[in-house]
């Protein structure tokens, strides 16, 4: 998701200010909710059909927000020794087995209501 020069250009810009004695998995996270919350609250109140002329109209703080969620995880992924892209493939392959396409496609339902592949199977 983000280049190996980019990902290096964040952890640079924190050790330069020495913050990662502030970065734990617990302030981390926090954080990156604070953010992701920060960006729902651009178009909380904003009806389904008004939100691609809201998200065009604050583009810039929409684009902040989700750079503020990026480069958390970033530090967060870093400090823990994650592989992104593989934690990322094995997610979509425990996702592929709870919504097979047959079952899921066009509909928003949980895999617990699908069919029998996706039935009382909670691991997420």
């Amino acid at each position: 998701m983000l280049s190996n020069d980019t990902r290096q250009a964040i952890l640079a810009f924190r050790a330069e200010r020495d913050w990662a004695q502030f970065h734990t998995v617990r302030t981390l996270a926090s954080a990156l909710v604070v953010e992701a919350a920060e960006l729902l609250e651009i178009v909380q109140w904003t009806a389904d059909d008004g939100l691609a002329s809201r998200v065009a109209e604050r583009r810039a703080e929409v684009e902040a927000e989700v750079a503020d969620v990026a480069i958390l995880l970033a530090y967060l992924v870093n400090d823990l020794g994650l592989d992104l892209d593989a934690v990322v493939r094995a997610k979509l392959a425990r996702n592929a087995a709870k919504y097979p396409v047959e079952q899921a496609r066009g509909t928003s339902r949980k895999y617990t209501e699908l069919g029998p592949t996706g039935a009382g199977r909670d691991d997420r």
